[in-house]
């Protein structure tokens, strides 16, 4: 995002539009525009190239990840375009596929798919334009975690390796299955719990890895954060592919751009720091709940079958340490 505000900065006065409460100073998960006292809308797009082999899951998941944004905000989304950019030579059975897939995806999540735009490009590129509802004091952002807040995160990491396996040819098929079922589930109830028990830190796990997206919410927010990687979750397969070194190439980029702010400690092998810096696609979210909310918090997501892992907690101070 601030790659994309970057050279708009000097054009658009940020105290023009008073109703962007979130976007050109405070770049997040989506922008957020207040329509009234009682309501804002939430608007946000993603698109990517294939990450797994079989078009109706491509393009489930890749619709499940621009809902995310949405659903990182405390929104709920409504209303989504489709973004395709398809080669000339695909089958149409392919490109019905994707398309079937994300909007199936989309009506799961109680979301209409009312149009888009398609281009040709030499390689699949699909995603949503989408668009959701929050309420302007219900807002979840990046910036507001609190020291002392316990970190929750609701999808196990390792999507980056497991899908970069994929790729070359080496991943195990319940690898695969395991990882498409976690990238195509929606965030819209761990949304609803965070949004239910008065969480306003948070963030969804995406190419900038668990770490890259702690540090984001960690700077926005004045805190330092401390990690227990016991308590981290991961894909069956993700520590395996790891120790053999399959990491997209995004995975070393965020190490070298984070990793100065971060303390690991010294018994974590690079194969784990490294798990930590893996770009995931449609991962889950990562929110800060006050501590005297985690026992109803707990009881709430195991009547609503919701997963969570509690990871951490936010403290006083800069950085991350990861214990």
């Amino acid at each position: 995002m601030t790659q994309v505000l970057r050279p708009i900065k000097d054009i658009f006065d940020p105290a023009s539009y008073p109703d962007l409460l979130v976007g050109l100073t405070d770049p997040d998960d989506a922008a957020v525009w207040r329509l009234s006292d009682e309501q804002a809308v939430v608007l946000t797009t993603d698109f990517f190239t294939p990450v797994v082999d079989t078009p109706y899951e491509y393009g489930a998941i890749a619709a499940a990840n621009s809902l995310s944004d949405v659903y990182a905000m405390g929104g709920k989304p409504f209303l989504a375009l489709n973004i395709a950019a398809l080669p000339d030579n695909l089958p149409a059975e392919i490109s019905s596929e994707i398309l079937r897939g994300g909007a199936e995806k989309a009506r799961e999540a109680g979301v209409v798919i009312a149009g888009g735009h398609t281009v040709n490009d030499k390689e699949p590129k699909y995603g949503l334009v989408a668009i959701g509802f929050v309420h302007p004091q219900r807002i979840i952002s990046k910036g507001g975690l609190k020291a002392g807040d316990v970190l929750i995160l609701t999808k196990p990491l390792g999507g980056g390796v497991t899908t970069t396996a994929v790729k070359q040819e080496k991943a195990d098929t319940a690898h695969v299955a395991e990882a498409i079922e976690w990238m195509s589930r929606l965030n819209k109830i761990a949304s609803e719990l965070a949004v239910e028990f008065g969480v306003r830190g948070g963030t969804d796990i995406t190419g900038f890895g668990f770490l890259g997206h702690a540090m984001e919410m960690a700077e926005a927010s004045g805190v330092s954060l401390q990690i227990d990687f016991a308590k981290l979750p991961f894909l069956s397969g993700a520590r395996g592919y790891a120790e053999k070194g399959i990491f997209p190439g995004g995975a070393f980029d965020n190490k070298n751009y984070f990793e100065a702010s971060v303390t690991f400690a010294e018994h974590l092998d690079e194969p784990s720091q490294m798990l930590m810096f893996d770009p995931q696609t449609s991962g889950g979210l990562l929110f800060g709940l006050a501590r005297g909310k985690l026992s109803a918090f707990e009881t709430r997501a195991q009547e609503l079958n919701q997963p969570y892992w509690v990871v951490g907690e936010a403290r006083e101070g800069q950085g991350i340490e990861v214990r």
